[in-house]
């Protein structure tokens, strides 16, 4: 695995930069914003990720750990690539990939794909601001429902709304 390389920038176009590292050229695929920022001559590090394929292998580039971060978890998503994921992964988190996505702001993937991406992170946000244990969560997915509707229902609920049993009937009547 290479999770980082450091080296001078040779060579560029509009997809991906070539880097030489100790007097190898390693061709690493950035996204569209990240490569407006890279300049031919400079050195520069970047977190990467290496892919195996059937044609070969590419290398993934992120100027920031976050954006590195925000890759890996759109690439468990059922469907992304890691060229759809790479470009996803500029908007640098999940909440304002989510609000770029709400907005209409991502060009380049289609529809169908815009909506699933968005139902997985909308349930993947949830769960990092939802503490874990939450029984009334456990009960409504336990009773069949899926998980991100009952988050959904849940996190619409008054705050004042704290016993368990009066969270699940308010939600089910939501659900």
């Amino acid at each position: 695995m290479i999770s980082h390389i450091k080296g001078i920038v040779v060579n560029k176009d509009d997809k991906k930069i070539v880097i030489d590292r100790s007097g190898i050229g390693f061709e690493v695929f950035l996204n569209n914003a990240d490569l407006l920022k890279i300049k031919i001559g400079e050195e520069r590090q970047f977190f990467t990720e290496l892919f195996l394929k059937e044609k070969g292998i590419e290398l993934y580039g992120f100027l920031t750990k976050e954006e590195i971060d925000l890759f890996k978890k759109l690439k468990e998503i059922s469907g992304v690539g890691p060229k759809s994921a790479m470009e996803l992964s500029s908007a640098g988190s999940l909440e304002k990939l989510k609000e770029l996505i709400e907005a209409g702001e991502i060009k380049g993937i289609g529809q169908k794909k815009l909506q699933k991406i968005l139902l997985e992170i909308t349930g993947k946000v949830k769960d990092i601001k939802t503490k874990k244990g939450d029984e009334a969560l456990t009960a409504l997915v336990s009773l069949g429902f899926k998980r991100a509707n009952a988050l959904d229902a849940l996190s619409s609920l008054p705050k004042e709304i704290t016993k368990i049993e009066e969270r699940i009937k308010e939600a089910l009547k939501l659900l």
